[in-house]
């Protein structure tokens, strides 16, 4: 039974004929646009709008949705030819592809288009790492696909291209860029499927490089030879715990009279303050070791970066300093993440909790006691950034000294 139209007029019975030409020829309009199907061949019909106008669709299923794939006027297309194209389409659809979704994506253009439609419209926006990202794609998959349709790149073509990357982390971050692109195509409308999908990356280990004790005394004296503001970042990273990327752009305007750092979640394009991570507000105590560091850069300014380069931008080549820190002093590869690591395994190993860790590196919390604990913790975190800034300075400095000063050498 027809369902009723969205006016609540009753709907009319369906126009379903035994087709021919000279049918085709005799229908006349009607004040109101209406549909003929034609019984012979599923899924062909022919709108007829008051205009007089008549065009062959045909009708098909995708994704749950019925799709409308306009075949042309049929003053052009004979009922026969209307009939052959039926049949092309319908082999399209049990082959699994969405002609709609296909002829949409070639009017779109190329995969280099619309990676600059993604870039403009979405990563740029909503991805703060979207310039590391754009950059893989620059270099491994625009040379590739650039000039392809996104619907002529096919799940074979990804997995050569990641097998084509030699370093693994690399290959599996372009694949995760390329993923991100065609996720956003097709929920615009713009592809009709991610390639990307079930294809599988690089086996990979998550880094666990912890610095023990000894190794926290060599490396502190040794970010002595990465520069004053590279030295200090380094050592702000080890004593707070923050991300390397938010600490490096720390501003003044952030740092209270109070003694604590303020980190908007919200990022600010006119300051070049990058936001969190996780785009919530957080606050970090600044021990008097922190402080300490903070002062030694200050000239009496009260806005800009706090570890500004010589054009007063943030301070860049953390990565670079720990490499070459590391070959000085022979020890293993460490990162600037590896010296937030060491912040944080100090504050579970000095018997402070989890929870405490999680809420001084500013970590998502989405347990259902977040829900119910308005506490903010700030006498508790306070007294664990002093107790952490303690035990690291008691390892750098034999005269520094506590009786709250736990000895802690990290699991090897």
């Amino acid at each position: 039974m027809p369902r009723p139209r969205r006016d609540g007029a009753r709907a009319r019975a369906a126009r379903r004929f035994n087709l021919t030409q000279r049918m085709v020829d005799r229908i006349r309009a009607e004040p109101l646009p209406f549909t003929v199907w034609d019984k012979r061949a599923c899924g062909l019909c022919l709108r007829v709008y008051p205009s007089g106008r008549r065009v062959w669709y045909v009708v098909y299923r995708s994704r749950g949705r019925p799709e409308w794939f306009h075949l042309g006027d049929a003053a052009l297309i004979p009922l026969a030819d209307a009939r052959r194209k039926r049949a092309h389409v319908a082999v399209m659809v049990l082959d699994g592809r969405d002609p709609v979704a296909e002829r949409r994506a070639a009017r779109v253009g190329t995969f280099a288009e619309v990676h600059e439609r993604y870039v403009r419209e979405h990563a740029s926006r909503h991805n703060k790492s979207w310039k590391q990202a754009d950059a893989l794609v620059r270099r491994f998959l625009l040379p590739r696909w650039g000039r392809l349709s996104p619907s002529a790149i096919t799940r074979a073509d990804v997995r050569a291209m990641v097998s084509s990357i030699a370093a693994p982390i690399t290959a599996n971050a372009t694949l995760a860029a390329a993923s991100a692109i065609f996720t956003w195509a097709v929920s615009m409308e713009i592809a009709s499927t991610n390639p990307c999908r079930g294809v599988e990356g690089n086996p990979t280990t998550s880094r666990s490089r912890v610095l023990s004790d000894d190794e926290i005394k060599k490396f502190w004296r040794a970010f002595d030879t990465a520069g004053l503001v590279r030295g200090a970042a380094l050592r702000l990273i080890l004593l707070l715990g923050q991300r390397p990327g938010e600490t490096r752009r720390m501003r003044r305007e952030h740092v209270n009279q109070d003694g604590w750092w303020t980190l908007p979640g919200a990022a600010d394009a006119t300051t070049g303050w990058p936001g969190t991570k996780n785009h919530s507000d957080h606050r970090v105590f600044l021990s008097p070791p922190a402080r300490a560091i903070i002062d030694e850069l200050s000239n009496g300014e009260t806005t800009g970066f706090v570890f500004a380069s010589e054009r007063g931008r943030p301070v860049g080549g953390l990565d670079h300093a720990m490499r070459r820190i590391c070959a000085d002093i022979g020890a293993e590869r460490a990162t600037p993440h590896d010296l937030r690591r060491t912040f944080g395994t100090t504050v579970t190993g000095l018997g402070l909790g989890r929870q405490c860790m999680d809420r001084l590196l500013n970590h998502a919390d989405h347990s259902i006691g977040s829900v119910y604990d308005r506490h903010a913790y700030r006498r508790e975190d306070q007294a664990a950034w002093e107790r952490v800034a303690g035990h690291i300075m008691s390892l750098v400095d034999d005269r520094v000294a506590g009786d709250n000063v736990v000895q802690f050498a990290p699991p090897a």
